[in-house]
């Protein structure tokens, strides 16, 4: 049985060279992904989905059943990584990873109505969830892995430079609706409510439904457009350089023999 699972873990791994049931899994998955995705889309063109729901659905139950075989055993074989190696707790731990997560949503949509009784307009709202299918590309994708690793990298910069614009974002808010409150009771009725003239402002995309009439929400608004500029130009430089440092490191990466481990 380890000698099973040691092979299933290696088949459900991103596929190494000259292993072709592993590449053959992958292009599998990857491709029922993309067409959850189509079939997603096209559900909701009427012209297409009329007359078709027992299509869609039976594609859906199919995509459900796959999907759910490859996450039991995606746990059953989790043990034979090191750092899942406990047989209860490893599996749970593996169970709570970003991408195990991911894996759950991807059916949670189809079982939750089944499980619970839940309104309709909840298992409406849920089915929009089977989009997060999307994501179990991360898998597969290097490029989905570099951004992750970036993030991961400068989450405590991003998370700063959030705050800021956060604290910016009330200030100017408050500011505006003080100054604007009497003249515009409606437009500007509360601080909640002036935050969505904050939020278009200090992005730079200026609607135009709210706008400040008075001389200081004039100056007020011209001040937070213009440190909007700035504050935004912040995380696009923070993850700039680390892309750059991350395709760096990519590159200098010292490659390796996938099966001796040896430096090539």
């Amino acid at each position: 049985m380890a000698k099973i699972r040691r092979r299933v873990h290696q088949v459900l791994s991103v596929a190494r060279p000259g292993d072709i049931a592993s590449h053959v899994f992958d292009a599998t998955l990857v491709a029922l992904i993309i067409l959850n995705v189509v079939a997603i889309s096209l559900e909701t063109v009427s012209s297409i989905a009329a007359g078709r729901d027992r299509y869609f659905r039976a594609f859906e139950a199919f995509s459900v059943l796959a999907f759910s075989i490859e996450y039991v055993l995606r746990v059953w074989a989790a043990v034979e990584e090191p750092r899942f190696s406990r047989p209860l707790l490893g599996r749970l731990k593996f169970m709570a990873t970003p991408m195990a997560i991911v894996d759950l949503l991807a059916v949670a949509p189809f079982y939750i109505p089944a499980l619970l009784p839940v309104d309709l307009r909840v298992i409406r709202s849920l089915r929009l969830l089977r989009i997060v299918r999307l994501l179990k590309l991360g898998r597969y994708s290097r490029a989905m892995q570099t951004i992750g690793r970036v993030l991961q990298a400068k989450h405590q910069e991003l998370l700063m430079t959030a705050f800021v614009v956060l604290i910016l974002l009330l200030i100017g808010s408050a500011g505006v609706y003080h100054a604007e409150h009497e003249e515009q009771p409606e437009a500007f009725s509360s601080i909640p409510a002036t935050l969505w003239w904050g939020i278009t402002t200090l992005s730079t995309v200026g609607y135009g439904d709210v706008v400040p009439i008075t001389p200081i929400g004039k100056l007020i608004g011209a001040m937070v457009a213009l440190l909007g500029i700035g504050m935004f130009a912040l995380p696009a430089g923070i993850l700039g350089s680390a892309f750059i440092d991350e395709m760096r490191r990519q590159r200098q990466e010292v490659k390796k023999c996938p099966h001796c481990g040896m430096e090539l």
